[in-house]
This record gives C-alpha cells, sequence and structure tokens, in this order.
C-alpha cells in the first residue's frame, strides 16, 4: 500500500519502466526480452535505459519470431524465472497464440501443479495513432476467453505501475495490454517507491447516481470526456475503471447497478462476443431487478480497424458516449 512516499510526475511510459526498474533490481529471476526491447527500449522507449543499468543477460533482444518469445518464456518460466516479453503489437501476437494457449495457459493443470509460468506477456493495444494494418487492433476479449491466463488494462501511469508489479509478481501468466494511445497522454503523480494494486479490483473513479459506466484503457478517458457532458446535462455518473478483464470484478459493478439502476458499457474492440456482453450478462445475474433501463454498450464495430485516413470512423467520441448515456437515463 502506499503511504507518505515521494512522489513524481510520470506518464504511463515512465511508470512501466519504473516498475520494471523495480522488479529487474528486487528480483534476480526477472528477465526482459523482446523484439528491440533492448538496445532501443523497444518502439515506445518503454524499456529505455533497462539494458544498460542491468546487462545483456537480463533485458535484451529477441529474434522476430512471437511464437520463439512466447515458448521460450514458458521454458524459463517452468524452471523459475519471471520472464516479461514484449509483443511489439498486439496484432503481432497472433503467431504466439500456440504457446499462450496450448502451453502457457495450462501448465499448472498439466502438471498438476508442480510447474507454474509466471509470464508477463506485454502488448501495445487500441487505435488512435494512425497505425498500419495489425498495429490498431483491440482484442483482449479473445485472452480474457482463455481458461489460465489473467488479463490486465491500466487507464493511467499510476495503475500501470502497480499492475505491472503485481502482474511480474503472480505465479500466473498474465496478458497485459497498454493502451497505447494514452502511453504518454496522461501526466500523474506517482509514488516512486514499490506498490502493487490487486489484479481483479475495479477502481470507482467517480461516483454518481443516476447511471454506471464502465469502461477501462484509453476509453475511461473519453468517458471522463463525456461526463462533462452528461454533468451539464444533469446527469450524474458512477465511473468504473475495470483495470482486469479476467478475472473481472463482478461485485463492484453489480453494487453500482443495484445504486444506480442503468448501466454504459464503453470498450473499443468489436461488438459481438465482447467484454460488454459479458458486463451485460454479469447485470442480467446480480442486478436484474433494479435495472431501470435495458444494459447499454458503446463499442467499436465488427470490422477490421481502418487505416489512418478512415480511423476516426472507427474510434469511440465522448459525444457517441454521452449519446448514449443520455438515451439510457431517458427510458
Amino acid at each position: 500500500m502506499e503511504g507518505d512516499k515521494k512522489m513524481k510526475i510520470m506518464n504511463m511510459v515512465n511508470a512501466l519502466n519504473d516498475a520494471f526498474d523495480i522488479e529487474l533490481k528486487d528480483d534476480k529471476n526477472v528477465v526482459i526480452y523482446g523484439e528491440d526491447v533492448g538496445v532501443e527500449g523497444g518502439v515506445f522507449r518503454v524499456t529505455e535505459g533497462l539494458q544498460k543499468k542491468y546487462g545483456k543477460e537480463r533485458v535484451f533482444d529477441s529474434p522476430l519470431a512471437e511464437s520463439a518469445i512466447v515458448g521460450t518464456a514458458v521454458g524459463m518460466a517452468a524452471a523459475g524465472l519471471r520472464p516479461v516479453v514484449e509483443m511489439q503489437f498486439s496484432g503481432f501476437a497472433y503467431p504466439a497464440f500456440n504457446q499462450i494457449i496450448s502451453h502457457a495457459a495450462r501448465m499448472r493443470n498439466r502438471s498438476r501443479g508442480r510447474y507454474q509460468t509466471p509470464i508477463v506477456i506485454r502488448m501495445p493495444y487500441g487505435g488512435g495513432i494512425n497505425a498500419l494494418e495489425h498495429h490498431s487492433e483491440s482484442m483482449e476479449a479473445i485472452y480474457g476467453h482463455m481458461p489460465g491466463v489473467k488479463v490486465v488494462i491500466p487507464s493511467t501511469p499510476h495503475d500501470a505501475k502497480g499492475l505491472m508489479i503485481s502482474a511480474i509478481e503472480s505465479n500466473d501468466t498474465v496478458i497485459f495490454m497498454e493502451p497505447k494511445r494514452i502511453y504518454r497522454a496522461i501526466k500523474q503523480e506517482v509514488s516512486e517507491d514499490k506498490f502493487s494494486i490487486p489484479i481483479g479490483k475495479a477502481n470507482v473513479i467517480s461516483s454518481g447516481t443516476d447511471i454506471t459506466v464502465v469502461a477501462y484503457g484509453s476509453m475511461v478517458r473519453e468517458v471522463q470526456k463525456a461526463m462533462v457532458l452528461a454533468k451539464e446535462a444533469g446527469i450524474s455518473v458512477e465511473l468504473i475503471d475495470l483495470r482486469s478483464i479476467y478475472p473481472i470484478d463482478r461485485d463492484t459493478i453489480a453494487a453500482s447497478v443495484k445504486k444506480t439502476g442503468r448501466i454504459v458499457t464503453v470498450t473499443e474492440s468489436p461488438k459481438s462476443f465482447g467484454v460488454a456482453s459479458e458486463i451485460t450478462q454479469i447485470v442480467n445475474e446480480e442486478a436484474f431487478l433494479n435495472l431501470e433501463a435495458p444494459p447499454a454498450r458503446v463499442t467499436g464495430f465488427d470490422t477490421i480497424v481502418p487505416l489512418p485516413k478512415g480511423e476516426h470512423h472507427y474510434l469511440i467520441s465522448p459525444e457517441k458516449i454521452f449519446y448514449e448515456i443520455e438515451k439510457t437515463v431517458k427510458y
């Protein structure tokens, strides 16, 4: 937990780098690697300076082979190391899918507890940076559906540091999805000391009485912009940041909807079979009799994310979120 500690202004890149620095220093079994992670510090410079500080045996570059990156991490983890590996973009992770679902996710079950795979698989994800194909996917629901892994998505520098420390120290494989759209867009005071945030516990960012809005990652910032419009319309919004897709915090979602009677879920991912659908079902199971309106969702489309010229048609705006909030409140 955080107490009276020295604070420093950080963006998400700084905060993640700080978490790696702390864990590399505290645990000699932590290793970090991936494509361009060592010398260059990664495409987004999240691991910058770590190889120089901890050496090429602890922080190093890998071949351009995602399957090999995760496959070697499975072996390292089973042997006692704690590898943190980077998929350069989430859309590049698919060659590693077999290693994740067939080995990392089920090693403890397969070995009846003899082996475990404490791996963190990092992947920048999401749109909003005018990127090329395979660079803008938001496919977190795929991993949330996979037994044996945790899926974590921070929305602030503070949460990124605390959740990453928890992920590295977890004995499970953690898919850590980093919303690159806000890597440097948000700055806040973050403790320079070591602290952790429990995986699976949502954060109620703003308390409200009229409607619950659930979001995560870069969508939290878009909801906060929509809340300005809602306030002008006299609507009180309770904002929940999930922080993790799996495990998902059913209790916090249910308690909020029992209070407000309404819910809108905001996700950047495609609409069908997504996280928003799961949250709607949680509400139906836990708070159905408290509902004053059908659960609503604001999501991406069931299409591949467009290339830069068309990306703005896909991305979710505060106005679109407010439209759904207002419609649900007026139902």
